[in-house]
């Protein structure tokens, strides 16, 4: 979800911004609790997927989490 939130898909971004993303809005997109949305922000977070300070801001290196056709 994030990916596509992102629109990383060719345009060789180096980093989106999506300032307008809580853990509820995610949550609910996903059909998860916002908790698990919360540990795995973190997880992405400490492994350099996405910065979060107020703002998403999702690294290119995002897309290494999906596996490639």
């Amino acid at each position: 979800m994030l990916l596509s939130l992102a629109h990383f898909e060719n345009d060789g971004k180096t980093e989106a911004v999506l300032s307008e993303l809580s853990q509820e809005a995610l949550s609910k997109m996903i059909g998860t609790t916002g908790s698990r949305v919360s540990f795995f922000m973190n997880r992405f977070r400490k492994r350099g997927y996405i910065d979060y300070s107020g703002e998403v801001h999702g690294r290119s290196s995002l897309r290494t989490v999906l596996p490639h056709d």
